[in-house]
């Protein structure tokens, strides 16, 4: 067996009803809380009032920050540091999917430190100190991840860019994963949400740093993926698919926090860069078909493993052809989910892939991916997912 190490400092309280729970855990961490939320809606807003109640009752004082947008920008990020700032803010609560936590996370370090998010990058040479405020993190979504990893994940509009902080410090100190709130997220952020999650589990299972505990917990995610996903897509009240889904989100971003991700990410973060209009998921999904057609001859095993899990049939057939199959049936699973997805459907400019290309390469998750892409293979990838 190889050495590995494994990493989790985050408390996690997972099922139904602990949103109740919010007030108790925020009074251990601090005595002024900022909230940080998108601005509310319907669904939401009877959950944003049950959190700063929970918030009341434990003596906490708590100001509101509903500026957060999809794909967190450097400018909301630094708004939302301005009201921590202006509130005395000890601790700061992120509320909702992976923007949310993403930029509680970000907003606990710009908060308490020199400068903007962005001078604490993941290749920065300065990084978050033991001043970066506490995060607590309740997710109503099932995805990102992020409440139980060390990114928070930030866009740069004026430079085009999407990158990350990449820090222990980020962990959440508590995260809390209360499927309930979960049931009113619409179907095609369902979707997309959901397939980011079958994502973490899948580049982590290949990736050069996985371990046998992630591997434990990758096949498991990829389980509840294939008979879960389909299942909550349709039937978003399913309480028993929601619970399923959010177990596997979070088992997915305990592996992404300990191995990695590979080409993929790499090529999804630069699309949500350059073009932020376009959800995470999307961005993933975009691509997938060709990068499981590019990869999976260098990861025979693991190929094979997941199309034997979506596809029992391929039990009886050879390492080589369950792995060539398994391309066939994340086809299948994105169709029947709605993301079987374009680049030009996602109003992407085609005289621009060749920028894309060259920004696809630039964070190193590709250098993981069992097959090393050079800028050919990518623009390539990037040709064939253009138009289907």
């Amino acid at each position: 067996m190889k050495n590995f190490n494994y990493y989790q400092p985050t408390e996690i309280r997972f099922g139904c009803g602990r949103l109740s729970e919010a007030g108790e855990v925020a009074a251990k961490l601090g005595k002024r809380c900022l909230l940080v939320t998108v601005p509310a809606f319907a669904a939401l807003e009877p959950v944003f009032d049950k959190v700063k109640a929970s918030l009341a009752d434990a003596g906490v004082e708590v100001a509101h920050f509903d500026g957060v947008v999809p794909n967190p920008t450097t400018e909301s990020i630094t708004a939302g540091a301005k009201a921590a700032k202006a509130h005395k803010a000890d601790v700061v609560l992120g509320l909702g999917g992976g923007s949310s936590m993403d930029s509680a996370k970000a907003i606990a370090v710009e908060a308490s430190h020199k400068g903007t998010c962005w001078d604490y990058l993941w290749f920065s040479e300065t990084q978050p100190t033991e001043k970066t405020l506490p995060v607590i993190a309740v997710t109503t979504t099932s995805g990102t991840g992020s409440h139980v990893t060390q990114v928070a994940v930030v866009t740069n509009t004026e430079k085009r860019d999407k990158s990350a902080i990449y820090n222990p410090i980020v962990y959440p100190r508590v995260s809390i994963v209360d499927p309930e709130l979960m049931v009113t997220v619409p179907e095609h952020v369902t979707a997309s949400t959901g397939f980011d999650v079958f994502c973490h589990a899948f580049e982590t299972y290949i990736h050069p740093n996985a371990s046998p505990y992630t591997d434990i917990i990758a096949e498991e995610a990829i389980r509840l993926v294939a008979k879960y996903l389909p299942v909550v897509v349709k039937d978003g009240a399913n309480i028993e698919a929601r619970t399923a889904m959010a177990w596997a989100d979070t088992l997915a971003g305990l592996c992404i926090a300990n191995a990695g991700v590979t080409l993929p990410h790499g090529m999804g973060m630069a699309i949500g860069g350059m073009y932020p209009h376009v959800m995470h998921g999307e961005a993933l999904a975009v691509t997938y078909p060709d990068f499981m057609r590019y990869t999976y001859r260098s990861a025979l095993k693991q190929f094979a493993t997941v199309g034997r899990i979506f596809n029992s049939a391929l039990e009886s057939e050879s390492d080589e052809t369950a792995a060539e199959k398994s391309c066939e049936e994340i086809d299948r699973l994105l169709k029947e989910i709605g993301m079987w997805l374009t680049l030009d459907g996602l109003k992407v400019p085609e005289d621009e892939l060749p920028q894309l290309a060259e920004q696809c390469l630039v964070l190193p998750d590709y250098k993981s991916n069992p097959k090393v892409a050079t800028p050919d293979d990518v623009s390539e990838i990037l040709k064939s997912s253009y138009r289907r």
